[in-house]
């Protein structure tokens, strides 16, 4: 809560840290157009 793109967050033990990172703004229309389908060359990353 109240960090920005850029900032660090600390999540302590061994969970570490990490950047925030900016939040993806498009539309998921063509994703539910497509039924809810990952295309096959990010699907094929699954093995």
């Amino acid at each position: 809560i109240g960090k920005d793109v850029g900032d660090t967050v600390e999540f302590g033990g061994l969970l570490g840290h990490a950047p925030v990172q900016q939040v993806n703004r498009f539309g998921c229309a063509d994703f539910i157009n497509r039924g809810g389908r990952i295309p096959a060359p990010i699907h094929s990353f699954k093995n």
